[in-house]
């Protein structure tokens, strides 16, 4: 319950957010943060000596929202596969098979340290090329690469998340006779998932935006689509601003979704 007005800007229970705030309060300053940034937006627009012109772009609506959904089915098939990977990569780390364990940090080490165009050249244009590859593949060939580049990083994190586990919690589980994968399904994954949920879902929101580099296998992705219209019509503020709209759409339900899984796994370790 708000009492006084205390209870609208100050957090209960302090810094630490252990309270959480009521939900008037919450909504209440949502609502203000998102009226001060849409407002400076709209003043910096405003301020441009610009003739706007949103007729022309409107006419590319349909590419535009065909892009939009040829990222979405991208992302989304990316984001599944890479997470799975990310994780069996993270196990594959912690194998007791030494040739295991050293190929997939090999692996993580190698695709990290290469940017994604590089990557995507190399799969693309240099493997496609010698296994003869069709366009017919182009789309799962994308999914491909942004699945490899991604599970990279998420297997890191996954491992720091595992490793953070106690090891006295570990040893616990073994003493009561839980065997290695009892472990990890009802020790350790609950208290690492709760670990990597901030880093993890930030990796995927750069999934999303990464796909926007598969332009350079011709894919009519979102950002492709977008450079079209904005080539068409040269129009581009009325063209990229759908554009940032549309990632915002993708990627804040993912954020959100975080949050709750955040507070589905809170409890004391």
């Amino acid at each position: 319950m708000i009492e006084t007005w205390r209870d609208l800007v100050l957090a209960p229970g302090g810094a630490r957010g252990e309270v959480s705030p009521p939900t008037a309060a919450k909504v209440l300053n949502v609502f203000l943060a998102l009226v001060i940034l849409i407002g400076a937006v709209c003043l910096c627009l405003l301020r441009l000596d610009y003739n706007w012109v949103w007729s022309s772009v409107w006419g590319y609506r349909v590419l535009l929202f065909k892009g939009w959904m040829t990222t979405l089915a991208i992302s989304g098939a990316a984001l599944i596969l890479s997470t799975v990977a990310g994780f069996v990569l993270a196990l594959c780390q912690r194998s007791f098979v030494l040739p295991v364990r050293y190929f997939a940090k090999v692996l993580i080490e190698i695709i990290r340290c290469t940017p994604l165009p590089v990557l995507i050249l190399l799969v693309w244009y240099g493997f496609g090329g010698v296994f003869q590859i069709g366009n017919e593949y182009r789309f799962v060939t994308g999914v491909f690469i942004l699945t490899l580049f991604e599970s990279a990083y998420i297997s890191e994190i996954m491992r720091a998340g595992i490793e953070n586990v106690g090891k006295t919690q570990i040893e616990s589980a073994r003493a009561i006779g839980l065997t290695r994968v009892q472990t990890y399904r009802y020790v350790i994954i609950p208290q690492a998932v709760r670990q990597v949920m901030p880093p993890l879902v930030g990796q995927l929101v750069s999934l999303i935006k990464d796909s926007s580099l598969l332009y350079i296998m011709a894919i009519q992705e979102f950002t492709q689509a977008a450079q079209q219209v904005n080539t068409f019509t040269v129009s581009t503020l009325e063209t990229y601003a759908p554009l940032a709209v549309g990632y915002l759409v993708l990627t804040i339900p993912i954020s959100l979704w975080s949050r709750w899984l955040e507070r589905r796994f809170k409890y004391e370790t």
